[in-house]
């Protein structure tokens, strides 16, 4: 069985639905499963399981065994949070063995406001994937849904807007997100 590590932070939620819902994308295509795993808030809970929601932290040996990876957080100032990206700068020795070079990767991101952000997150979470080796992949606008939200949703990766204080995805920020699942599934079945 093909494995997509999806590695995500969250505050509020919103990002943590988003990785659900991506994995549901995931597991919808045979041969492939999908693992989530959290990053800890701070270094000495690296071995716990996060409090609220039952992820366990992402270890090495989740990167190391993966067939690809999706990275998600929340948009603080256009960039990712600092959780995801400590854990991130782990990852010299995977980098130093090639460990993820040639495999799909993909980006996710919610904020507050519309304007918050988010595709310069998406973007910055793309670096260290490409430092690492990794083939990212978007959402192609052939997917009509990315031409007609009016909340989330980039050809970068998929994004949520805390519209009103909700948490709550749209349905198109839902469809987005299962479709990048799917999409990256695809990529490591072929």
């Amino acid at each position: 069985m093909k494995k997509v590590l999806i590695v995500f932070y969250s505050e509020k939620g919103s990002t943590q639905k988003m990785a659900i819902e991506i994995s549901n994308g995931v597991n919808s295509i045979s041969g492939v499963e999908a693992v989530i795993r959290t990053v800890p808030v701070k270094e000495e809970e690296e071995n716990n399981i996060a409090n609220e929601n039952d992820f366990i932290y992402a270890t090495l040996e989740d990167v190391n065994t993966c067939d690809a990876m999706i990275i998600g957080s929340p948009t603080h100032f256009g960039n990712m949070s600092s959780h995801l990206k400590f854990f991130l700068e782990k990852l010299t020795t995977v980098w130093f063995n090639g460990g993820l070079e040639g495999k799909p990767g993909g980006v996710f991101t919610s904020s507050n406001s519309i304007h918050g952000g988010q595709e310069t997150t998406l973007i910055t979470m793309m670096i260290p994937l490409l430092h690492l080796g990794m083939i990212i992949c978007g959402l192609p606008y052939s997917e009509k849904t990315l031409n007609k939200t009016l909340t989330g949703g980039t050809p970068y990766g998929p994004s949520h807007v805390e519209a009103n204080q909700s948490n709550n995805l749209s349905e198109d920020e839902i469809k987005l997100c299962k479709l990048l699942g799917k999409r990256i599934a695809s990529l490591i079945v072929k």
